[in-house]
């Protein structure tokens, strides 16, 4: 994989998406650790949820919404926190 190959695969250079991905993840780790909830309790909530599903039908779907509603509290405000930082380079 040339290069160029390379950058546009990852989205900019290794060194950058390195910085950008190190960065994302020390926010999503504080947040995670301010709300008490770890990776393991994510990928339970999943199984969980998948659990319902097959049990409970389309009722649980409502637990779908609030993991929507959970993910959009962590993903927007990063989302836009990397929009803001974007615009000033």
């Amino acid at each position: 994989m040339s290069n160029g190959s390379l950058n546009r695969f990852l989205g900019g250079s290794p060194g950058g998406v390195l910085l950008r991905l190190l960065f994302l993840s020390v926010i999503v780790g504080a947040v995670m650790s301010w709300w008490g909830v770890t990776p393991f309790d994510l990928f339970d909530g999943v199984r969980i949820l998948i659990r319902d599903l097959v049990e409970e039908g389309f009722a649980s779907l409502r637990n779908l919404g609030i993991w929507i509603v959970y993910g959009a509290a962590v993903v927007v405000p990063v989302w836009l926190l990397l929009r803001l930082l974007r615009g000033r380079s």
